[in-house]
């Protein structure tokens, strides 16, 4: 059945309305960046924007997939016909003409490698065979330049073009030095997370001595006079231990940072009795934060151990998180013997050891992973107890609650 007048008019109008707001953008996007004013701005944006795009690929340092990228936009920087990006044992990457060059990039490279030096190749240098034949004298000339990570050469920045001028030999040795920087970072970043991974090994020693000996003796006391009892806190004391000793993820969520609380008071309710009160409140909503693996647990053990543990008579302990606009905060209170300030802020800072590491360990982990404005907040007095808070983001892109270990219940 042919189409109607009407069907025809409308689809002529749905298709003039697209092809309309597609040059409409067309032309935002044109009007955007000829708004930049000169060519000077205009070419100082193209060179920013291949830089920015570049340091992307090159976050996790030197390696195939991210160099491959890299090195796209770092040979439109330099406009030269081939760059190349190695590491020390290899070609990374190999973007532009004149492949066969790549077969001998490594040994053109090994004084560069050794000495740390810029090498610039003229034409006559590159001559050469290969399986597919006679690279001409005279096609390409290079500049190899360091890429240095500290004192260490980690690779080579490697620009082919018809000549190699003082602008070619400068423009290299810039990009290798851009590209130092970056694998620098990442080095930084990788060292920031063996560093996390090591506090969280010190956690896990400062638990385990303390905390294990006095609650297999508190499992103990049961075993004759209530063992159903026993059973159950040798349950909840492996979830505990299996939890706190995974050696898998850096993160966790609130909920499962609660659970692990509730199993670790739970124990020591078994040896303090009735001296140890808590109480929780705690919105629904902030339940699913990523929040850093053990991070709320040692600030509990802290004040048992440190507050509650020193007072005669009972004590409570109050934990609350709440919903905080974009945050979630979760306060820890106790009305312990408290601590004094200044000695407090002379532990936090590193400049004295104390029986409060695990309080400095976890301050220096919030502050590594969300910036210093995101340490703990404590305040405390001696006699009057002790009051910590931390807000951490309920949105952090970097982390997906759905890949992080689930606990049993």
């Amino acid at each position: 059945m042919p189409d109607s007048p009407l069907l025809t008019a409308a689809a002529v109008a749905v298709i003039a309305l697209a092809v309309a707001a597609v040059v409409a953008v067309g032309l935002k996007v044109l009007h955007s960046f000829r708004a930049l004013g000169t060519d000077a701005e205009r070419a100082t944006y193209t060179t920013l924007h291949a830089a920015s795009v570049a340091g992307q690929h090159l976050r996790s340092g030197l390696n195939p997939a991210g160099a491959a990228k890299a090195s796209r936009q770092l040979r439109t920087l330099l406009g030269c016909d081939a760059l190349a990006i190695t590491d020390t044992a290899g070609v990374l990457a190999w973007d532009g003409a004149a492949e066969d060059l790549e077969l001998r990039l490594m040994d053109l490279a090994a004084g560069v490698l050794a000495g740390g030096r810029t090498t610039v190749l003229h034409a006559g240098d590159l001559a050469g065979t290969n399986a597919a034949g006679a690279i001409p004298a005279g096609h390409l000339a290079g500049v190899i330049a360091p890429v240095r990570a500290g004192s260490r050469v980690v690779g080579v920045v490697a620009a082919f073009a018809p000549a190699a001028g003082a602008g070619l030999v400068r423009a290299t040795s810039e990009v290798a030095d851009w590209v130092s920087v970056q694998v620098e970072l990442a080095e930084l970043d990788a060292s920031r997370t063996l560093l996390m991974e090591a506090e969280v090994r010190a956690l896990r020693a400062q638990i385990s001595p303390h905390f294990i000996y006095n609650s297999l003796n508190a499992i103990a006391s049961f075993i004759n006079t209530d063992p159903a009892r026993a059973r159950d806190l040798v349950v909840e004391f492996a979830d505990f231990t299996r939890y706190s000793f995974r050696r898998h993820g850096d993160f966790t969520t609130l909920a499962e940072e609660l659970r692990c609380i509730d199993r670790y008071l739970l124990l020591e309710r078994a040896r303090f009795g009735d001296r140890v009160q808590v109480s929780l409140t705690i919105a629904p909503e902030v339940l699913s934060t990523v929040i850093p693996f053990l991070s709320l647990q040692p600030l509990v053990e802290n004040a048992v151990r440190h507050g509650l543990e020193a007072k005669e008579g009972p004590g409570r302990i109050s934990i609350i998180a709440k919903d905080s606009g974009a945050f979630a905060e979760v306060s820890i209170e106790d009305d312990g013997v408290g601590m004094d300030p200044d000695r407090l802020r002379s532990m936090l800072a590193g400049h004295s050891d104390g029986d409060h590491v695990g309080l400095r360990n976890v301050d220096v982990r919030l502050r590594q992973v969300y910036g210093d404005d995101h340490g703990l907040v404590i305040e405390t007095a001696p006699g009057e107890g002790t009051l910590i808070t931390m807000r951490v983001p309920k949105s952090q892109p970097g982390h997906d609650t759905e890949k992080l270990p689930r606990q049993r219940s």
